[in-house]
């Protein structure tokens, strides 16, 4: 559809309902002006609707007077008359269809409108508190569950100053590094304290402006958390703090706001006759609270799951699929809180490698274990990952709770099973063919089958990944350049099957136990995931 015709079929739709256009926004949107009356009500709210020229993004509603009987703080309203009527990503906009999509966000909006005027929604104060909340941003790296007095690293970047609260400084000045941020000898006095209730703003004051608004609104919510946030702002008078930062953690969210003591006026009212608690006139300002922790960082989109954080793994091969695996591994929590990654590979990255490999050009000719342990390093600065570069049959592993066999290698995989035998938990990943299909089994006990189990099977024509013979495709010339051709997206298949099995691995969900992933849609699968048991043929597990 042409854009300009199809504005010009908008701004009539809208001037029909009573709209005028005004004008574009700095960015190009396109605004009117009218009146957003709710279903069934007599009269409506002046309000501006912006939208966007290319009908891509939702239409921006913005009350240009709010009515004088809301109370201060109301769900979906900003201050400034901003209305939130639709949660971006919860619709899909028809973009062949702008008067359509339009018509039905201000109908929508009307509607949510209506339900603010009557005092419904009350509850969604809760759920978008952050909106509601919005300050200095200050950053909060801990991982214990210590209370009380906090550390604080200021750090600078760009001349702008940032707050770091941290319970482990060294860790934290890692993290800060790696973004170039260069750390000060300054610093905050800072408590973190803890409450049972949820915030949300009050109705009738909002924002709270000082100390004294702060405690009547944490007196609504939770009166214990109250005194100790007012106790706490004392101790920081009688410490002579130029000011106190007090980060509370709740069911929700972590929120915090700043108090500056204003020492000059202290000085003024420091006289015997006037005993009144001066605390209560301090300015107080919100603070944005964001969270790096490392439990966090890998939690987040798994809420209610358990993570790899404080286990020791080892990825054995760091190839084609180790690199992808250990990768996502990262990202899942290992190597943090405690726990270690590490990292086994003898080879070294080559140009044919690069391909379908993790590791890039930068890394050519460097030792695969150490190459994508520096590389990991860089993404997670504080995770505990080390690199062996060396054959995994000279190794020292150390105590694991997972061992990952990355490798591919049929025969080093037996070897494995057969020296870190069950109940040591080893998780196989591998590609069948070429990239026909990618397969996991996890061997939990010495009643499950290992690797090697399912070679003897196999061999039987069972538990195979597809009813007809795996395709034998070589590529490449001579005997020393022929590989199995498959792309880096079938490496990606694999390692997202086995990063998967490794996180049901840790809130320990063991079953299906062998698990394939039919990439070949030309082939049959043969064998549906299952639970076999260890095979009566194995010398590794008949023994």
């Amino acid at each position: 559809m042409n854009s300009a015709i199809a504005v010009a079929d908008v701004i009539e739709a809208f001037k029909q309902r009573g709209f005028k256009f005004v004008g574009k926004t700095d960015d190009g949107w396109f605004r009117l002006h009218g009146q957003l009356t709710p279903p069934q009500a007599d009269k409506g709210c002046p309000c501006e609707v912006q939208f966007d020229p290319a009908f891509f993004d939702l239409p921006r509603i913005r009350l240009l007077e709010i009515p004088p009987e809301l109370p201060a703080a109301v769900p979906h309203l900003g201050a400034g008359g901003g209305l939130c009527y639709l949660a971006k990503g919860t619709v899909v906009l028809d973009i062949y269809d702008p008067v359509g999509q339009s018509l039905a966000c201000l109908q929508r909006a009307a509607v949510v409108l209506g339900q603010i005027l009557k005092g419904e929604m009350i509850e969604d104060l809760t759920e978008e508190f952050f909106a509601y909340w919005d300050g200095w941003l200050c950053f909060v790296d801990i991982q214990g569950e210590d209370l009380g007095r906090q550390n604080c690293i200021v750090a600078q970047t760009n001349r702008n100053s940032l707050w770091f609260i941290t319970d482990n400084e060294d860790r934290t000045t890692k993290k800060l590094e790696s973004l170039g941020y260069q750390v000060t000898d300054q610093t905050v006095l800072t408590y973190r304290l803890k409450t049972s209730a949820q915030p949300r703003p009050l109705t009738s004051r909002w924002p709270p402006e000082t100390v004294a608004d702060i405690l009547a609104w944490q007196s609504t919510l939770d009166p214990r958390c109250r005194r100790k946030i007012h106790e706490r702002i004392k101790e920081g008078e009688r410490k002579r703090a130029n000011g106190v930062l007090i980060v509370i953690e709740s069911p929700l969210m972590t929120y915090g706001f700043a108090v500056l003591y204003d020492r000059q006026r202290q000085v003024q009212k420091g006289k015997l006759s006037d005993r009144r608690d001066s605390s209560f006139g301090l300015k107080a300002a919100p603070v944005s609270v964001v969270r790096i922790d490392d439990r966090y960082l890998a939690q987040r989109n798994i809420p209610k799951s358990k993570t790899l954080a404080g286990k020791n793994l080892a990825v054995v091969g760091c190839g084609t699929i180790g690199g992808y695996l250990s990768d996502m591994l990262v990202k899942a929590g290992a190597g943090t809180c405690g726990g270690k990654l590490t990292l086994v590979d003898c080879d070294y990255l080559l140009p044919q490698n690069i391909g379908r490999h993790r590791l890039g050009f930068p890394d050519l000719l460097s030792n695969k274990a150490e190459a994508m342990a520096k590389e990991l390093k860089r993404l997670a600065p504080v995770a505990d990952i080390r690199a062996l570069p060396v054959d995994v049959r000279q190794a020292q592993l150390g105590k694991l709770d997972l061992l990952i066999d990355a490798t591919g290698e049929e025969s080093l995989g037996h070897w494995l099973c057969g020296n870190y035998p069950a109940p040591m938990p080893m998780l196989s990943v591998w590609i069948e063919g070429p990239g026909t299909a990618v397969r996991t089994l996890l061997r939990m006990n010495t009643s499950g089958a290992c690797y090697r189990c399912l070679w003897h099977r196999n061999r039987r024509s069972e538990l195979r990944s597809i009813v007809a013979p795996l395709p034998a495709i070589l590529a490449g010339h001579g005997c020393e350049g022929l590989y199995v051709p498959f792309p880096a997206s079938v490496s990606v298949h694999a390692a997202s099957l086995g990063a998967e099995m490794a996180l049901d691995w840790v809130n320990g969900i063991y079953s299906p136990a062998l698990r394939t992933r039919l990439l070949d849609r030309t082939q049959q699968l043969a064998t549906p995931d299952c639970d076999p048991l260890k095979d009566r043929e194995c010398p590794l597990c008949s023994s």
